[in-house]
């Protein structure tokens, strides 16, 4: 009897020496999740990147076929952020016919090693030119970028995940991706089981909005992204300030545009930034100072909060590169 109690109590000294482990390991966890969220997130978010065209003639002439050659002279400084998000001006495919006009761009599956080495972590597809070859080569696009470990929104193989939030979590925090267009024609707007992007127009931001509301649930802070507006025009039309604010105004944190080329004005509107237009990043649109420059909006986020919003000047080079200024 004696040592049948001995074992029993043996027993129960051996499952509560192994649960305090558990419950000791259990409170690391939770000081390390909470370490992690007093962690600050940087995001930096760019304008438009075109790798076709004058672009792809520089990485043949000046890179020697090394498709890192456009972001060679700014990729030390982008590679360390947290995340990283532009938008990308044209499919990456060999594939398709041309359905566009006389700027239809189309940059060769390898570009995505430059985007990969850049450190491009998410990429709005939403924009006027995914489809200048067709849908096949959207397709191929949506493959390439997810098989080089880079996200995608705003385009998709059918209208929901067109539609849909692109969530990335960072050091506990979870950060949601929207992106859509109001440029291109009605025929490329994805539809159930059809492939295509996320085209919009003013009679649909109370959808639009509804959208947001939903998307922000799902997420600690979101990010969305809009492609419109007059080229090489200085100011916001009226559709980016009514969509811009509607957006904050539905839940979303930062409103950042794509598609003038130029520069336009950094707004604080409620709790939210809109930043109207990042200009261009990788270009090749040098018949101007204005489209051979661009912001590079650092954003810095702690406890999934917004706490600073830094834009800086990036300049492109007479070879399409984009740098800082000394």
């Amino acid at each position: 009897m004696k040592m049948q109690r001995f074992l029993f109590f043996s027993l129960i000294a051996i499952l509560a020496a192994v649960a305090g482990l558990f419950i000791f390991a259990g409170e690391e966890t939770e000081q390390e999740a909470e370490k992690k969220s007093d962690s600050e997130i940087t995001l930096f978010l760019v304008g438009d990147i075109m790798l076709n065209r004058g672009v792809e003639y520089m990485i043949e002439k000046e890179g020697k076929g090394d498709f890192r050659y456009p972001f060679l002279k700014i990729r030390d400084y982008l590679f360390p952020a947290d995340l990283v998000f532009g938008n990308l001006e044209g499919p990456i495919s060999d594939k398709g016919e041309k359905v566009g006009g006389i700027y239809s761009f189309r940059a060769e599956p390898e570009v995505k090693e430059g985007l990969i080495f850049a450190g491009f972590d998410i990429l709005s597809l939403a924009n006027n030119h995914l489809l200048d070859y067709q849908r096949i080569a959207l397709e191929e696009t949506m493959k390439i970028l997810r098989e080089g470990g880079i996200d995608y929104v705003g385009a998709g193989f059918g209208e929901e995940e067109a539609f849909s939030v692109k969530v990335k979590e960072v050091k506990d925090v979870k950060i949601g991706f929207l992106a859509y267009t109001n440029l291109g024609p009605e025929a490329w707007r994805a539809r159930d089981n059809y492939s295509g992007i996320a085209c919009i127009s003013e009679t649909d931001l109370p959808e639009i909005a509804s959208g947001i509301k939903s998307a922000k649930e799902k997420v600690d802070l979101l990010v969305v992204s809009l492609h419109a507006g007059q080229e090489y025009a200085p100011e916001p039309t009226h559709f980016q300030r009514e969509f811009s604010r509607a957006a904050i105004e539905s839940g979303a944190d930062l409103v950042v545009g794509h598609h003038p080329h130029v520069v336009q004005e950094i707004e604080r509107y409620q709790s939210g930034w809109i930043a109207y237009s990042l200009g261009n990043f990788v270009f090749d649109q040098a018949f101007s100072e204005e489209t051979m420059q661009g912001l590079l909006l650092e954003v810095i986020i702690k406890h999934g909060i917004i706490k600073e919003v830094n834009p800086k000047e990036i300049k492109i080079s007479d070879s399409f590169q984009p740098y800082f200024e000394q």
